[in-house]
């Protein structure tokens, strides 16, 4: 069985994938896209996604894909804790840092520690956080990596650099296909549109409280062409085996004008 993460080694979404897949290959991708595209090709049997930090929220990117994509469905979810470090060269004056490198929402949760520290600093946004040990060159070059970096030719940070040192994203494992009628789970997850009208969204979410079911997140997104109309993505507690879990899910969809079902685990 092989797993698509997004690489490359190194990166916390390739940690991710150990976690989920501990006895597995797992193989690397340049970039999302080309994660879910290796799942839906049968070049991997699996695929792990990043879809929520716990600072800075959802993974839009990530959301759109999983709605976009047909036949996928999400069957584990795994947190991973996020450990920022500086890395530079060995040997580099961190007075002369002009350049830091990192995946965007690295640079954002950084962003009180850059600013303290390196305020004239250029920030680049690369791929992911291990991708951009790739980019260190110089003294001039500093980066910021996971704190299970491991190069001899890099030093890192002592202590973690992010301004919120509570800091979790959650990753999905996807397969292709539906739902396990019959496998028990703990959350389900789904998209859901409504009617623009008072009370839509209540009544989309009046079966869930009805079901038992407790909702432990819920986002919305733009629908693209559709100005002013969202998409409600939402997380719920249940047992998909239930079939008071399905009878809630079924009234969603009478109270829904679209709705798709995007994991169960």
């Amino acid at each position: 069985m092989k797993t698509a993460y997004l690489g490359p080694e190194g990166s916390y979404s390739m940690l991710a994938a150990r976690k989920l897949c501990n006895d597995g290959e797992i193989k690397e991708y340049k970039n999302f896209s080309s994660v879910m595209n290796a799942l839906l090709c049968g070049e991997c049997d699996y695929a792990v996604l990043p879809v929520e930090n716990s600072l800075n929220g959802g993974v839009n990117q990530n959301i759109d894909l999983i709605q976009n994509t047909p036949n996928i469905i999400a069957i584990a979810e795994t947190a991973v804790e996020i450990d920022h470090r500086l890395a530079v060269l060995k040997g580099t004056d961190l007075r002369g840092i002009s350049r830091i490198y990192s995946h965007q929402q690295a640079l954002a949760q950084c962003d009180g520690y850059i600013k303290s520290n390196f305020p004239n600093a250029l920030l680049v946004a690369t791929p992911s956080t291990a991708a951009s040990l790739n980019l260190l060159k110089s003294s001039a070059d500093a980066c910021i990596v996971g704190a299970h970096t491991k190069r001899a030719e890099i030093t890192l940070s002592q202590e973690n650099i992010s301004d919120e040192k509570c800091n979790v994203t959650h990753f999905l494992l996807f397969r292709k296909g539906e739902a396990d009628e019959f496998t028990h789970t703990e959350k389900i997850f789904f998209s859901a549109t409504c009617p623009h009208c008072a009370g839509a969204l209540l009544k989309l979410l009046k079966p869930l409280s009805d079901g038992g079911m407790n909702m432990t997140k819920i986002q919305s997104r733009p629908i693209k062409d559709e100005v002013g109309s969202y998409r409600f993505f939402i997380e719920a507690d249940g047992d998909y085996a239930s079939l008071q879990v399905k009878s809630a899910l079924e009234n969603v969809k009478k109270a829904s004008t679209s709705f798709k079902l995007l994991g169960a685990y």
